[in-house]
């Protein structure tokens, strides 16, 4: 049990005293050199685990997007994406502004782009039409509660995309998450994709950083914009060391993470007043919808901080839960009870 019990995001997790230790303990040198022994043993470890020849170590998953994104087109391409995407909603237009692209959102029932909205949404052959750079999918999908696609969905996106010549890259902040409730190795979904990226931040709790992975061609060209969007930290294999022991010790205990997140998302849509889809809790996030409105949401995110519980309004009438390494089963009780005092007043 915590003090506070924090459900902001699973971005907030401290690192554990394994990681401090290697941390301290990190053998360094200068990264944009190449020179860096553990950041080399990171990317290495990251690409074996998600089957791709090569991996570069970044310092955000917004970095590592944009980073994946430029690299993959050309200015004036268009990128087919999920409205609800993080990319095309939580990245500050990075991809329009520095890549120079025209993004092309389709609406989607759970966040996943299916086959046949890909193949409409590719552009024809066409003077006055952008010709279509990349097609983008998420796993597990944020706005949607963190539910997860399978590898044979994305497999099947991404036999569309490559039938016309287009590459198709994996927002895997969590992917992490998706390979341990739906028990697949996280190569099964980076598979048939040309990059995808990942968080060690996120619940494997490392510090800072994500990794990309894909060809060793691509990541060389990634590597540039990397260098030319201020990615190119020098000594940075005192991050990537703990970005090491989350590969390596925190994965599997995600499990954890899932099952107080099924059990907040359970008890929560018994209370009055709100709704929680439970379909969609299928990793470490709950989105709590409010009947009553903007005051409401309001009112019990306030509510709950007074009861040291914090949680997040993604939107006037939501909130979003997100569960982690630092929430544990009686952290979960702390928030089910906080919320239950507030709205019983209702």
């Amino acid at each position: 049990m915590h003090d506070i019990v924090d459900l902001r995001s699973d971005t907030l997790t401290l690192p554990t005293p394994e990681m401090r230790e290697a941390m301290a303990r990190a053998e360094v040198g200068d990264d944009v050199w190449g020179e860096d022994p553990t950041v080399r043993r990171l990317e290495a470890l990251a690409a074996q685990r998600l089957g791709k020849p090569a991996g570069l170590f970044v310092s955000s998953g917004t970095q590592g997007n944009l980073v994946s994104v430029v690299t993959h087109t050309r200015p004036g391409q268009e990128v087919v994406l999920d409205f609800d995407s993080h990319v095309f909603n939580n990245e500050v237009a990075g991809a329009p502004v520095i890549g120079q692209l025209q993004m092309r959102p389709t609406k989607t029932e759970r966040g996943f782009l299916s086959p046949e909205q890909v193949r409409e949404a590719l552009r024809p052959a066409n003077i006055h039409l952008p010709q279509t750079g990349l097609v983008c999918v998420e796993n597990t999908h944020n706005r949607h509660g963190g539910t997860c696609c399978t590898p044979e969905e994305i497999a099947a996106v991404a036999a569309v995309a490559h039938e016309a010549g287009v590459p198709v890259h994996l927002d895997g902040a969590r992917l992490f998450n998706a390979a341990v409730a739906l028990k697949r190795p996280a190569a099964d979904f980076a598979r048939h994709v040309d990059s995808v990226t990942f968080c060690v931040s996120k619940g494997l709790a490392a510090p800072v950083g994500s990794v990309i992975c894909g060809s060793a061609e691509f990541i060389e060209r990634a590597r540039r914009w990397r260098k030319m969007l201020g990615g190119g930290m020098r000594q940075v294999g005192i991050l990537a060391a703990a970005g090491i022991v989350s590969l390596e010790r925190m994965v599997e205990r995600l499990a954890e993470d899932h099952a107080n997140a099924r059990r907040l998302g359970e008890g929560l849509a018994k209370l009055p007043g709100l709704r929680v889809d439970l379909a969609t809790v299928q990793t470490n996030i709950v989105i709590v919808r409010i009947e009553r409105g903007p005051a409401a949401t309001d009112e019990l995110v306030k509510g709950c901080a007074a009861r040291k519980v914090k949680v997040h309004a993604m939107g006037p009438a939501a909130i979003r839960c997100v569960t982690h390494k630092d929430v544990d089963a009686e952290d979960t009780s702390r928030a089910l009870e906080a919320f239950r005092e507030l709205t019983s007043r209702w």
